[in-house]
């Protein structure tokens, strides 16, 4: 069963989307979460069912980090979700340190990917489901510049601002 809702954020409302889980703290492992205008954004689904409680433990944690308050998710993610290559590359993206910033080259670097799969890497990384908590937008150009963000770039630098990264 898929269970869904939305949440006020400084980024606008976001739509998050989870299965439940044994596992998970609150019940609910994450699958996605969305924005207003994101490019590829998740839309709720015929069948989907709305249940805000079962994202109370999710909701907190994303309260706590635009007040400033948390650095680091503790979030259990729904699996099935991509390609090998895209988990890999979403993995990756965990281990960008909050407050920090990370290149598309640095990151392909650090899997043992070529200079030529940079643009997959990129790739990958814009069809991740879970904006902010899985940090994508600690990822910039080479020259320092923001780019590539699914969310859209103004987005990405508040968030940055937020992590004063």
């Amino acid at each position: 069963m898929t269970v869904y809702t939305t949440l006020d954020s400084p980024l606008g409302d976001l739509l998050l989307v989870g299965e439940p889980s044994a596992t998970a703290k609150g019940g609910t492992a994450l699958a996605s979460l969305s924005m207003p205008g994101q490019k590829g954004a998740a839309a709720v689904q015929d069948g989907w069912v709305r249940d805000d409680a079962a994202f109370a433990a999710i909701a907190d944690q994303l309260r706590a980090y635009f007040a400033g308050a948390l650095t680091r998710f503790d979030i259990e993610y729904a699996t099935g979700s991509g390609t090998d290559f895209q988990r890999k590359v979403w993995d990756a993206l965990d281990s960008v340190p909050y407050g920090t910033t990370t290149t598309y080259g640095a990151l392909a670097a650090r899997l043992g990917l070529s200079r030529a799969a940079v643009r997959a890497l990129g790739t990958a990384i814009g069809r991740n489901p879970l904006l902010v908590v899985r940090p994508c937008h600690r990822v910039i150009g080479a020259d320092g510049s923001l780019t590539g963000y699914a969310g859209g770039l103004d987005r990405k630098r508040r968030l940055l601002d937020l992590e004063a990264a």
